[in-house]
């Protein structure tokens, strides 16, 4: 093996996978890309199968939250992707590139090049869709976006029940406005999932000038000085190191970007010390401004058994959507997690949507601890606040990069957050209890109807929520004393080193996060080349 490269990537998931396509684009740039799971899982490709991914550690690192209060002591699924693609191979697929507002307020925190109007051609220069307009979506990129066409007049209703509150009919949601009752717009391609691996790694791969390996876990940074000058990492069984002699770029994730860089002794000094990690740079805002998305979900049984896929995704009804898919590409086994979406407002005073919806037409049960399809016809709506403010931390335990990182999202910590939360609860059922929906749905199985006031429902998210997996900000881009890296990636007060994930995000973006991750990988593609040349 070569131990010598221009660049090392560490992660092959949203973003890695994108920059290493970029950067070896060029032939005078050696790349190296490194993974710490496997090249791929059979069940990847199938859209549905991210029910079977999402807690397999056979393509996810399965991780689990700290209990804490604020959810009842209750220690919360955290899957990422381990395998090339990332957390793109295991997700539900759904394509949200995000409001204005959400880059807009990173500019404004001083980001420079961060505004929407600054990303827009990024997430052009992704896509191949032919949805919307083509002055704002993109055409011929390396990424499939397409839009489910699943005929279940349930969403007909759905839409008709929006207009019936006053939301608004919305084609694309991708486009400048967000507000919306939509059509999933997703990562699907021919009835296949398309991860950031299949657009952007599968082209590059017989490329002489990029080497990729699975199988590799990295367990520290290597510095000369303050400039970082390769990774150490664990491959069959044996240590090796890599030189890059320009950069290293972290692509981990953040849960893993924060780990590999307080392992690699840049963090707060004092925490690192306590645990026998020999300080490299005192950054104390790594692992801090945890965010995700935590989401109750409401369930909803269906009083017309053919608007619902419980019964489709069962026994002989799931034999015939397997020989379906196999046939035709479509079918249940081609749908991503959820072929609905919304996009509200909880106050018509406010400027943008603040909760968004996952509508799926069936109920997932847990059976012996593992997920599967429920028996009875229902419709689940997922329910996340688009921009939480309360902010978790991520942080080492030990020296071992094989133990999971502590994780603490502190969730509902925040006010707004919490009457977010529960005016998104009201307003769902206002949606399910409308004239349009009259006779589709029935009894509210979760929370139930008794659940109503402020306390009961705040009570039931804290008992029953998760999360859609978004975890992002840990490793925080901006100018103050707790950013981890500038606005050109670079983390402070270090040479050579990058971190390009969801870890940089100031804010939570509103919606899915795959998008913004392949996003900032294309942002930091042309960073990396601009200053190369």
């Amino acid at each position: 093996m070569h131990c010598e490269f221009d660049y090392i990537i560490v992660g092959a998931g949203s973003a890695g996978s994108v920059i290493a396509n970029r950067l070896s684009s060029d032939r005078a740039n050696r790349v190296l890309l490194l993974e710490a799971g496997p090249k791929g899982h059979p069940l990847t490709s199938i859209p549905v199968s991210f029910g079977k991914l999402i807690d397999n550690p056979a393509a996810n690192w399965c991780y689990r939250s700290e209990p804490e209060a604020s959810t009842n002591q209750r220690a919360i699924p955290v899957p990422r992707g381990r395998l090339l693609g990332g957390s793109s191979a295991i997700n539900g697929m759904v394509y949200v590139r995000g409001q204005r507002l959400d880059f807009d307020t990173w500019a404004q925190l001083g980001n420079r090049g961060w505004s929407f109007d600054d990303v827009l051609p990024l997430y052009q220069r992704m896509e191949d869709t032919v949805l919307g307009n083509e002055d704002i979506r993109g055409r011929g990129g390396p990424l499939r976006v397409t839009q489910i066409d699943d005929d279940n007049p349930l969403y007909d209703a759905m839409f008709r029940a929006a207009t019936e509150l006053g939301i608004p009919n919305n084609l694309d949601y991708n486009g400048l406005d967000q507000e919306g009752i939509v059509r999933t717009q997703c990562t699907i391609n021919k009835g296949k999932r398309v991860s950031a691996a299949v657009a952007y790694l599968d082209p590059a791969r017989g490329r002489a000038n990029l080497e990729i390996r699975t199988g590799a876990l990295a367990s520290r940074v290597l510095f000369e000085g303050s400039r970082a000058s390769g990774v150490e990492y664990t491959f069959s069984g044996a240590v090796h190191t890599a030189r890059a002699n320009a950069e290293v770029i972290l692509c981990g994730g953040s849960i893993n970007s924060p780990q590999l860089l307080e392992l690699s002794g840049v963090g707060q000094d004092k925490r690192l010390s306590d645990l026998g990690v020999d300080v490299v740079h005192h950054l104390p805002g790594v692992g801090e401004n945890l965010r995700d998305h935590i989401a109750p979900r409401m369930v909803f049984r269906i009083e017309q058994p053919g608007m619902s896929f419980n019964r489709q995704g069962r026994g002989l009804g799931l034999i015939g959507q397997v020989i379906r898919y196999a046939l035709k590409r479509d079918g249940l086994l081609y749908l991503p997690a959820a072929p609905l979406l919304g996009f509200v407002k909880t106050r018509p005073e406010l400027a943008s949507p603040d909760v968004q919806y996952h509508f799926a037409p069936y109920q997932v049960v847990l059976n012996a601890g593992k997920r599967e399809i429920g028996p009875e016809p229902a419709l689940t709506c997922t329910i996340n606040q688009c921009r939480p403010e309360s902010r978790g931390s991520v942080h080492i335990k030990s020296l071992n990069p094989i133990e999971p990182p502590a994780i603490c999202f502190n969730f509902l910590d925040d006010e707004l957050d919490r009457q977010t939360l529960v005016d998104g609860v009201k307003l769902v059922r206002r949606l399910v209890r409308s004239d349009a929906m009259s006779g589709i749905c029935g009894v509210e199985l979760q929370p139930g109807d008794g659940v109503s006031a402020d306390e009961e429902i705040l009570e039931f998210i804290r008992n029953k929520a998760e999360t859609v997996y978004h975890p992002a900000g840990t490793c925080r881009m901006g100018d103050d004393d707790m950013a981890v890296v500038d606005d050109e990636l670079r983390v402070r007060g270090l040479q050579g080193l990058r971190v390009a994930d969801a870890s940089i995000m100031p804010t939570l973006t509103s919606g899915n996060t795959n998008a913004p991750c392949m996003m900032i990988g294309e942002k930091c593609s042309d960073m990396v080349m601009a200053e190369r040349s």
